[in-house]
Parts: structure tokens; sequence; C-alpha cells
């Protein structure tokens, strides 16, 4: 189980895991419970250069789709093909397995800490 208290948020309900120059990025449980069941996954490929701010990849639910802003400027290094493979993952496992991209960047934004993102979604 990840520590979410040590990931940095985005008011678009991801999370960031910054590991040297390279931050893993997913939605957090919020999200996830408020698309619904997720059933098709749509990710950057690696090598593909992103924008902070812009949208980077498409998740569907049975309720909604939703859009996935990448929260930092780099190059994607991974897409998570589990759960391209398995969506579901991104429901059972937000902050594990159901993480969605990895990208290369120099530097992140200014994020929400954990307090300040609970605090954003009213929890």
């Amino acid at each position: 189980m990840t520590d979410q208290t040590a990931l940095q948020y985005t008011e678009e309900h991801e999370w960031i895991a910054l590991d040297g120059d390279v931050a893993t990025i997913g939605i957090t449980d919020y999200a996830a419970d408020k698309l619904g069941d997720v059933v098709y996954v749509d990710l950057p490929a690696a090598g593909t250069k992103v924008t902070e701010g812009t949208v980077v990849g498409e998740i569907e639910s049975t309720k909604s789709v939703g859009e996935l802003f990448a929260p930092v400027n780099g190059e994607v290094v991974e897409a998570n093909q589990a759960v391209v493979d398995s969506p579901e993952l991104v429901n059972s496992d937000p902050f594990g397995d159901g993480w969605l991209i990895k990208v290369s960047t120099s530097r992140l934004p200014k994020l929400l800490t954990h307090d300040e993102y609970r605090a954003l979604v009213g929890e």
C-alpha cells in the first residue's frame, strides 16, 4: 500500500510520486469512485512529450468519460500496460497497481499536499 501522505496531488484528482526525475502518476481513489467502474483506459505511449495541464489520456467508465491531464512537463517513459489490459485496477488499487504513467521531468509544479487535497474534496 502506498503511503498516500507522501504523495503530491493536483486539483484534477491526480497523484504524483517522485523518484529521482521520474514522476509516477495516477488518479486518486476519490476520482476513481466518482468515475464508477472503469472499463477502458487510453494512455500515451513511451516517448510521448507531455505538457503540464494538457490532456494526455482518457479513462472511460460505465458512468462517464474522464480525461487524464499531465501534471508535469516531460516525456512519458512508461505507460501501465496492466491498466490498459485490466482497467478495473484503477478502481481496485488506484494508489498501487492502478498507476497510469511514468514521466521523466526536471521539475514539479506547485502541487497539493495530502491534507490540502483531502480538504479540496471535502474529506
